[in-house]
């Protein structure tokens, strides 16, 4: 799992947010698996709409600006947003995502929180993982980014309204322990640059990470 602080700035925020409060929501069971579908409870923009189509587009473009987020996913494709809303009383309850969706593979999932998370009670998102269970709660305009292989929910909205918007991605690296070291390697051989410039192990570092990268690359 990995925080993504501030991938969408405040103005894109407001803009989105606004767009969401005028656009037409409906179940969103209507996109769920016949399993999901008995724990899903929350609303949905109709997705192909001008609407959902002009805002998944300005998070895609967000996050596509995101170096540490092309660092973290190596991502080669990235399915359109979902954005959703929960009300008092919506939750979603235990699930793995699915392990195709349009034709893709999903090895990763990401959540972008649009709302700030004193505007409403309760609807942390839960992720299961082998040290136990991670909270999530995040800032407006952050992310997580986690594997769509996890059991993970949404706990009950108490008051107030979550909306997020979600998507899955397939990436370029498929074992989720090659991707963690490509991101090691890469945010140590960027702080070193910064810190000295231009050298020699910078660009043996740079070379290696390039050639496992050769090595794991599942294009």
């Amino acid at each position: 799992m990995y925080h993504l602080r501030n991938v969408i700035e405040r103005h894109t925020l407001t803009a989105i947010v606004q767009a969401l409060s005028d656009a037409d929501w409906h179940d969103g069971r209507l996109t769920a698996g016949w399993q999901a579908r008995q724990v899903k409870y929350n609303e949905q923009i109709a997705e192909g709409s001008d609407v959902h189509q002009q805002l998944s587009d300005l998070v895609g473009s967000a996050l596509s600006s995101s170096s540490t987020f092309l660092a973290l996913a190596r991502p080669k494709s990235v399915l359109p947003f979902r954005f959703s809303r929960y009300s008092p009383g919506m939750e979603y309850g235990n699930h793995a995502d699915d392990p195709v969706m349009s034709g893709i593979r999903t090895d990763l999932s990401i959540t972008v929180f649009l709302s700030e998370p004193e505007s409403y009670q309760g609807g942390e998102l839960l992720i299961e993982h082998a040290a136990g269970v991670e909270k999530v709660k995040l800032p407006a305009g952050d992310a997580i980014v986690y594997p769509s292989s996890t059991l993970h929910r949404v706990e009950k909205v108490e008051s107030g309204q979550r909306l997020v918007a979600v998507s899955w991605i397939r990436s370029l690296i498929r074992d989720h322990a090659a991707r963690e070291i490509l991101l090691d390697l890469d945010l140590a051989r960027q702080g070193l640059f910064k810190q000295h410039g231009p050298s020699r192990d910078i660009d043996l570092l740079s070379k290696s990470l390039a050639n496992l990268t050769r090595m794991w690359v599942d294009d």
